[in-house]
């Protein structure tokens, strides 16, 4: 018997849970965590990369996460400063797209310059779209989104309100994965994952691996995405995929 081919998502958002956890089991300190996610980020993107995925989005600090301790929030900006020295070359160099989202005003302009020179010198590369979701929170996205189209008086609508969004230059995400086995989404992506396959997977995020990666777009690809339509209408017991590109 014959089996149907794998259908890879042309958008993959990622809600990188667990950093934390990971250093406590091992008694280290939550920053080691968050070093060794890094690594598995890295892994990740390199996954997207030999599968064929065009945009991936993840989820690395959000609005909320100013209020963990000072130390760790320092911490993490310490690290966000080292991951872009040393990712940034190497992602240029596959043909990665960065692209960093999320308010910037909280930010040092130190860290506000390292994130607008990677953009800038990735931003002629078209193998992979990467955005990187910083300070970021979806009702703030759809607030400031509002607020811009105001300010230009110009009409919400749906139309309008999706194009004004800060991530209005990709496709809403095909599939969403949390790691660390919290079953929420926690303020991520709120209007683009209005038809999302959701999926949620048992493991910390430093223990992300490849094999994951394929565990959750196998479980994708048996999916029917119906968008409200019923499965006669859309004529085929399988999936539509997403072909579009960003």
């Amino acid at each position: 018997m014959a089996t149907s081919a794998v259908i890879v998502p042309h958008h993959i958002a990622i809600v990188m849970d667990g950093n934390g956890r990971w250093a406590k089991k091992r008694l280290l300190p939550r920053i080691a965590g968050h070093k060794q996610g890094v690594d598995a980020l890295s892994d990740c993107v390199k996954a997207c990369l030999e599968r064929g995925v065009r945009v991936l989005t993840v989820f690395a600090f959000s609005s909320e996460n100013w209020n963990r301790p000072s130390d760790e929030v320092s911490g993490l900006m310490d690290l966000l400063v080292l991951a872009l020295a040393k990712q940034v070359p190497r992602l240029n160099a596959n043909g990665v797209q960065l692209h960093f989202i999320g308010d910037r005003q909280r930010l040092s302009n130190k860290v506000q310059a390292g994130l607008l020179e990677a953009e800038l010198n990735t931003a002629g590369n078209q193998r992979l779209i990467f955005n990187v979701c910083f300070n970021y929170g979806g009702r703030w996205d759809i607030a400031q989104a509002a607020q811009k189209l105001a300010s230009r008086g110009e009409a919400i609508t749906e139309q309008s309100l999706d194009r004004a969004l800060a991530l209005a230059h990709v496709p809403d995400p095909d599939l969403l994965i949390r790691t660390g086995g919290e079953l929420r989404i926690s303020n991520f992506m709120l209007w683009q994952a209005a038809y999302s396959e959701l999926y949620f997977s048992d493991r910390l995020w430093p223990e992300f691996e490849a094999a994951t990666l394929d565990e959750a777009i196998a479980a994708y690809s048996a999916r029917e995405r119906r968008f409200g339509k019923t499965s006669a209408q859309l004529g085929t017991p399988q999936m539509v995929s997403n072909e579009n590109a960003a």
